[in-house]
C-alpha cells in the first residue's frame, strides 16, 4: 500500500511539469491535500510521545517543482500562495527554498540562472511574514503541544526568512531581478530580519553599481543608516554622483527625491556640500521637463531655507551670468572641489524665461525673500506630464475684449442686410 502511495506521489510530482496549466494546478492541489492528510495521519509513527511530525519531504518535492530551471512557473506559484497563509507551510517552504537554492546554484558555479532565479523570487516575494508573536496561529497540521513547537515561534520564522533571503541574494542576480528585489527590500524584507545589518554588503554593492540600481538601493541604506547606525564612508559623495540628466526622467524619480530630501535635511551639513547639490540640480534643470522642474525648484528653495549660508548663490552682484563665466566645475566628482560656493544661480534666472508659465512663475520665487516655512513637495514628487496637460485643459479661460462684433450664427449680425431677406428654416 505504501509503495502504491509513493508511486502516486511521484506521478503527481511529474505532472506538475505538464504543459497544461489545469493539469499542473490539479496536481499541486492534490499534493497539498496529501500534505494535510500526511500531517494528520503520519506514515511513520512518532518515536516518542509528544514529538512533532510534519511531512517535510513531501512538501520539499512540491517546492522543488514550483521553481524549475527551464520554464516560468509564476502562474502556478500564484496558485500556491493561498497555502502560504498557513504558518507551518510557510515555515517549511522557506527552509526548503533555502536548501534548494544552495543545491542548484552550487552546480552552476555562480553563473546566473534567470528563469530559476525569477521563479524563486516569485515564490519568496509572495511570502507575507507575521509581525507579532500572537499572529502565528494558523496551522495546516495540528500538533498536540502546539505552543511548544518551534514553528509556532516568531523568532524561528524570522530566522528561516533571513536564511532564505541571504541565500538568494548572495548569488549574482540578473539586472532586472536586482531592481525588483531593491524595490521591495526596505518594507517587505528588512523589517522581518533578525539582523537587518546582514544586508549591508548587498546594499553597499548595489549602491556602488550606479544608475537606477543605486537609486533603488538608497531606500534600504536609509533604513540601515537611520535605524541601525550604519556608517557609510563617502555617502554624500556617492549621492552627489547619482545626479545626472536621467535623474529627472527615471520612473524612480519620486522615491529618489523623497530620500534625497531626507538626507539633506540636517542643518549640520557643510555649506559647500549643499551648494554643490544645489548647483548640480540647477544645471541639470536646464534640460529637465516641466513636471520635474515644478518639483525641483521648491526642493532647491527648501535647501536655501535649511542652509542660509548658501543664499550667497542667489544674492551675488556681479556673479557669473551664463555658462562661459561660471567657475562651478560640473564634472568634478568631489563636491568640495566643485567651487559651487563661488558661483551663482544663473540657471534659475534662465528658467524665469521658461516656455511653461508655471515653471517661470516658480523660478521667480528666488527674486523675493523666501518665507521661513518650507514648501511641501510631497504632492509634486509624482507629478506627470499628463497631469500638467490635464490641468491646463481644465483651466477656465477668461473673456478677452475684442475689436470686432462677435458673430452669432450664419445670419446673426445685427442690422445685416442679408438677414433681413433670408432666414434658415
Amino acid at each position: 500500500m505504501r509503495h502504491r502511495y509513493n508511486s502516486c506521489v511521484n506521478c503527481l510530482v511529474e505532472l506538475m511539469g505538464h504543459e497544461s496549466f489545469q493539469v499542473k494546478e490539479l496536481s499541486l492541489t492534490t499534493l497539498m491535500k496529501f500534505v494535510e492528510l500526511e500531517g494528520k495521519y503520519p506514515l511513520v509513527k512518532a518515536e516518542w510521545k509528544g514529538s512533532f511530525s510534519f511531512p517535510r519531504e513531501l512538501l520539499k518535492l512540491v517546492v522543488e517543482n514550483l521553481i524549475p530551471c527551464e520554464e516560468d512557473a509564476s502562474l502556478l506559484i500564484s496558485r500556491f500562495q493561498e497555502y502560504l497563509e498557513y504558518d507551518d507551510i510557510r515555515y517549511f517552504v522557506m527552509k526548503a527554498v533555502a536548501e534548494n537554492i544552495g543545491q542548484v546554484m552550487q552546480k552552476t558555479k555562480e553563473v546566473p540562472l534567470p528563469i530559476y532565479q525569477q521563479n524563486v523570487f516569485s515564490l519568496i516575494s509572495s511570502i507575507s511574514m507575521p509581525s507579532k508573536e500572537n499572529e502565528v496561529v494558523s496551522f495546516m497540521v495540528k500538533q498536540a503541544n502546539q505552543e511548544e513547537w518551534k514553528v509556532s515561534k516568531l523568532k524561528e520564522h524570522k530566522r528561516a526568512f533571513e536564511r532564505m533571503w541571504l541565500g538568494f541574494l548572495k548569488h549574482k542576480l540578473p539586472t532586472g531581478l536586482y531592481k525588483k528585489v531593491l524595490v521591495i527590500l526596505h518594507d517587505s524584507i528588512l523589517p522581518y530580519l533578525n539582523e537587518p545589518t546582514l544586508m549591508i554588503d548587498f546594499l553597499t554593492v548595489a549602491y556602488d553599481i550606479g544608475g537606477a540600481i543605486s537609486l533603488l538601493a538608497l531606500n534600504g541604506l536609509f533604513v540601515l543608516i537611520h535605524q541601525h547606525n550604519l556608517e557609510y564612508p563617502d555617502f554624500y559623495k556617492k549621492l552627489y554622483s547619482l545626479l545626472d540628466p536621467s535623474i529627472y526622467h527615471v520612473k524612480y524619480r519620486a522615491r529618489f527625491f523623497h530620500l534625497a530630501d531626507l538626507f539633506l535635511s540636517s542643518s549640520h551639513l557643510p555649506a559647500y556640500l549643499v551648494a554643490a547639490f544645489i548647483k548640480r540640480l540647477s544645471r541639470l534643470a536646464l534640460t529637465a521637463p516641466p513636471q520635474a522642474l515644478l518639483m525641483v525648484i521648491p526642493f532647491i528653495c527648501n535647501l536655501f531655507r535649511r542652509h542660509p549660508a548658501c543664499k550667497v548663490l542667489v544674492h551675488r552682484p556681479g556673479g557669473p551670468e551664463d555658462l562661459s563665466e561660471d567657475p562651478y566645475i560640473m564634472d568634478e566628482e568631489e563636491p568640495s572641489e566643485s567651487r559651487a560656493l563661488e558661483s551663482s544661480l544663473w540657471e534659475l534666472q534662465t528658467l524665469q524665461r521658461h516656455y511653461h508659465p508655471d515653471v517661470a512663475q516658480a523660478a521667480a520665487v528666488v527674486n523675493q525673500s523666501l518665507s521661513e516655512l518650507e514648501d511641501d513637495i510631497s504632492g509634486l514628487l509624482e507629478l506627470s506630464a499628463y497631469e500638467l496637460f490635464d490641468r491646463e485643459l481644465k483651466k477656465k479661460a477668461t473673456g478677452v475684449p475684442l475689436e470686432f462684433e462677435q458673430v452669432r450664427g450664419l445670419f446673426g449680425k445685427k442690422d445685416d442686410l442679408f438677414a433681413e431677406h433670408f432666414a434658415l428654416e
